[in-house]
């Protein structure tokens, strides 16, 4: 899968999903600090690649439409520390084998991850 890393997450979810086999990169490696979300989405669309951010606005399917996507994991985490962040993104990496990703969102909390079209569906 092609991923692309937000800003505001540690440069470490890129490797992890390299080392996983995924073709992962940041906003800060292709000069994309600042740029403003819509311009974000527009060139993952353009990349065909999943998005993974903390920003909650990509959360709001009225102005990012998942079916118009690659997907979204908006990670949705009380600590903001690397540690914990990779901690919770741990869980994430086993299910890109066995979920799909693709025209979704997935939510990830501490407790849960949760597919939009999958109602109630806790992994």
């Amino acid at each position: 899968m092609r991923f692309k890393i937000d800003e505001n997450l540690p440069v470490e979810v890129a490797l992890r999903l390299r080392t996983a086999g995924h073709d992962a990169t940041t906003v800060t490696e292709q000069d994309m600090v600042g740029d403003p979300d819509a311009t974000l989405s527009v060139a993952c669309q353009r990349e065909q690649r999943a998005l993974i951010t903390l920003d909650l606005d990509f959360a709001d399917i009225r102005n990012y439409p998942p079916e118009q996507h690659s997907g979204f994991i908006v990670m949705r985490v009380s600590g903001r520390g690397k540690r914990h962040i990779m901690e919770v993104f741990e869980r994430v990496v086993p299910l890109l084998e066995t979920e799909v990703l693709a025209k979704q969102l997935w939510v990830v909390d501490e407790q849960s991850v949760r597919i939009r079209g999958d109602e109630g569906k806790d992994s």
